[in-house]
This record gives structure tokens, C-alpha cells and sequence, in this order.
């Protein structure tokens, strides 16, 4: 007889134990309180956002000397910057005098950052330049100690990535088997750099941990998005019928998963003899104007995107044609940005129709995004009803099989969530002090 439902942490007063950790992610479920419970959450932002490897960045972002974007590591402000010397920083964005943030902009070009309290000034990489009147300190201001909390920065494939924990793996031993989804994914820049547009941006009363999951859940697609497939053409729709298909979600370690929709095209470049889709017979007459069929043919393909979604834990998704960055707010609300990628310097006809196909669905006006968002609600709503209750992910467990790079099960196995609440359960168990 299972013992499940005597769990109950859904008001936890201190610091659970491992072994409370432990009882809450089972093989084949986890515990509604993964979504509910605000102790659990704040444990995360500690042991999961303030111990791992966690994105920041696309290289695009930050091109030039003095390029910069402001985001958060968990729910800490950081400064994404490339100084002159070409180098990356992630630099905490609080002033070491009386810690006020030092840049309020998104994102833009500077030559320093100056707080605007006190007006100490800092360089590109993030040391102390200047201080108002010094006089006032004397002897007593060590200014080679006070630079901005500057984080471990690497990067891999133009993704940008940063840690508090000076102790962790190496990003490539961290990232491993998804090192070659992310190389498969950068293709679709179709010989061009890879470029992120603004980010569209939005919140839901709901965990972060709900979006996690949703990138890798094939199973949910044909009935969320039935009116976006209402709305495309029969060979789309019949592309994206892939519950029946021949694709797989593969757990790649480290809490890394990715769900192959459309197996022929997780190789862009490959099989490019194949018909152009109809729905691209149009642009791929425009492009003959000014390119060779083979071109003609990597660009159209570019621009439907990749038949796949990877999941790189804990905050960041390769999803299609753009990257999908979760951000926690508070235990029951997460920001959510969608970033669209386009070709640097490639031919405006291909990147504005790479433009229309992300409107269609993840624009703020599309079919994906507020269908996707209205089911994440209903989750944490559902999630406040009831203490002892679990969440299944159960689904393709039988199926599961060991490959080279981990797990397999069916495309739409709960196989990648599994990923997820393993490695969510072994960081929140090793950080115990």
C-alpha cells in the first residue's frame, strides 16, 4: 500500500530535510507542493538559480564594446556586457556602496555604469573607476575590493550562461549531450550569424516549473492548439500531427531534454533536394532573385525553423525558430520571454517571414502563447485544491529506453519532465548546507 498521500509540505515552516526533499519527486510523480509551497521556492532560488549554470544571454544581444542587457539570475539583477577587450561579464547590478541597481535599461550601449544615489562610477568590467568626493574616506575605501559582484561567465554555440558557484563544472560538461542539439539548432541562421530580435514578454499566475515542463510536452499539443492547427494549411497540419509520428523526447542529462516533432528536420541542412513546402513557394521565388537554388533552398528551409524543442535546465528553451526564457517571479507567478531568431544580415524577405510565422504563434496576438498561458493558469489553480495530491508523469514510462545520451521514450512520453525533476531534486539535495 503506498503511502503518497501522508505527504504534506504545503505549509513548511523551516528548512525541509533531505529526506523530505527526497519523498517528493518519485519516479513516475511529484508532489503538488513543487508548485504551491513558497519555502520550496525560496530554497530554490538558493540551491537551483544560485547554483547552477543558468542563461543569461545570446551573443547577439551584446555585439559590440559597451553592449549590455539587464535580466535576473533567479530573482537577482545581473548586467550582461562585453567589455572593451571583446570579454563577457555578468556583473551583479547593485552598487557595492548602498546597493542601488546601476542600470534600469533593458538592454543599449554605454561606456560605464554610474549609480544614481551616490554617483560611483563603474567600468565595462564592472571595477570601481570613481568615487565623489574621496576626501571624505581618507585611507579607509579599498577600491580594487569594491568592483560590481562580477559571476562566472561561458559561453557555448553564442549562448551565454553564468553562475554564482565558482566551484561547478565546466558549462560544456554541464551542458553534454545537448552540446550537439544546440549545434543542430544554430543552423537555421542558413550560413548566416544567428541574431535574437526584442523579446516579447509576458507573466502568468502560475510556477516556473509548469513552463519547464511544457516545452517537452508533445502530448498536450494537439488539444491546446487546436485552433492554431484550425488555422494552417492541411500540409502544415498534417507536419505537425506529430503524436502519431515517428519523434521521440530524449532525457540528455543534467535535467537536459529535447522532444524531436519532425524528425527530417532536426538537420537543416539536410536532404535540401527535398519539394519546398507550398506554403513557402512564394518566398522561394523571391530569394531566386538574388541567390542560387541551393541557397534558395537553405533559407526557406532556415525559415520554417527546427522539427524540435531542447530543454536546457533550468531556464532556457531552443524551441523551433526562437528561444523561450523563463524567469521566476514568486512561487505562483513567472515571466516568460519569447525571443525570435532571424539571420544577421540575411535577406529581409526571409527574416520578416520568419517574423509572421512566430506572430502566428507565439506573437502576443497568436494561437500558441495565450492558449498555452490559460492552461498553465488552470495547473496552478488546480494545484491549490487539495494538499496531498501528485502530479503524474507517468506517461511513456514502459517505453523508456537507453541510448548513448540517456533516456528515450515516445514523443509524447513525460520523459523530459522526468529529466527535469531529477536534477531538480539532486541540486536541491547536494546544496543542503
Amino acid at each position: 500500500m503506498q503511502c503518497d498521500h501522508l505527504i504534506n509540505v504545503k505549509n513548511i515552516d523551516t528548512v525541509p530535510a533531505r529526506s523530505e526533499i527526497a519523498a517528493l519527486v518519485k519516479h513516475d510523480r511529484v508532489h503538488t507542493s513543487l508548485y504551491t509551497s513558497d519555502d520550496l521556492f525560496q530554497l530554490e532560488l538558493d540551491r537551483i538559480f544560485g547554483k547552477t549554470w543558468v542563461w543569461v544571454a545570446h551573443a547577439s544581444e551584446i555585439p559590440e564594446t559597451g553592449s549590455f542587457k539587464t535580466t535576473e539570475i533567479g530573482t537577482q539583477p545581473v548586467i550582461v556586457v562585453r567589455d572593451r577587450k571583446g570579454t563577457v561579464h555578468t556583473l551583479l547590478n547593485r552598487c557595492r556602496h548602498r546597493a542601488a541597481t546601476v542600470c534600469e535599461h533593458r538592454s543599449g550601449k554605454t561606456n560605464s555604469f554610474v549609480c544614481p544615489y551616490h554617483g560611483w562610477g563603474y567600468a565595462l568590467d564592472g571595477s570601481l573607476r570613481g568615487v565623489p568626493h574621496p576626501e571624505s574616506y581618507a585611507d579607509q575605501l579599498e577600491k580594487g575590493e569594491l568592483g560590481l559582484v562580477s559571476l562566472r561567465t561561458e559561453q557555448y554555440a553564442g549562448m551565454i550562461f553564468a553562475t554564482f558557484n565558482d566551484q561547478i563544472e565546466p558549462l560544456e560538461d554541464f551542458l553534454g549531450a545537448a552540446k550537439k542539439w544546440m549545434d543542430l539548432f544554430m543552423k537555421q541562421g542558413a550560413g548566416y550569424p544567428i541574431k535574437t530580435g526584442p523579446a516579447h514578454r509576458f507573466r502568468f499566475p502560475g510556477n516556473w516549473k509548469i513552463q519547464l515542463e511544457n516545452t517537452t510536452d508533445g502530448y498536450h499539443f494537439p488539444v491546446v492548439h487546436r485552433s492554431f492547427l484550425s488555422s494552417v494549411d492541411k500540409q502544415t497540419e498534417e507536419m505537425l500531427n506529430f503524436v502519431d509520428g515517428s519523434g521521440y523526447v530524449e532525457d540528455l542529462g543534467n535535467g537536459h531534454s529535447v522532444m524531436v516533432m519532425i524528425p527530417e528536420l532536426v538537420d537543416l541542412e539536410a536532404n535540401l533536394d527535398a519539394p519546398i513546402p507550398e506554403r513557402f513557394s512564394e518566398l522561394a521565388d523571391a530569394l531566386r532573385a538574388e541567390h542560387d537554388e541551393a541557397q534558395v533552398r537553405r533559407i526557406v528551409r532556415a525559415v520554417g525553423g527546427s522539427g524540435f524543442n531542447l530543454n536546457i535546465f533550468p531556464n532556457i528553451a531552443c524551441s523551433m525558430a526562437f528561444f523561450r526564457v523563463l524567469q521566476p517571479v514568486s512561487v505562483s507567478e513567472t515571466e516568460i520571454h519569447h525571443a525570435v531568431i532571424t539571420m544577421d544580415g540575411g535577406p529581409d524577405v526571409a527574416n520578416q517571414a520568419r517574423l509572421r510565422l512566430h506572430e502566428h504563434f507565439q506573437g502576443p496576438m497568436g494561437f500558441g502563447t495565450p492558449d498555452d498561458s490559460e492552461a498553465w493558469e488552470r495547473v496552478q489553480r488546480g494545484a491549490t485544491s487539495g494538499e496531498d495530491l501528485w502530479i503524474m508523469l507517468n506517461r511513456g514510462l514502459a517505453g523508456d529506453y537507453r541510448t548513448d545520451d540517456g533516456l528515450r521514450s515516445d514523443v509524447s512520453a513525460e520523459t523530459g519532465m522526468r529529466a527535469a525533476y531529477r536534477q531538480w531534486k539532486k541540486l536541491m539535495m547536494e546544496n543542503e548546507q
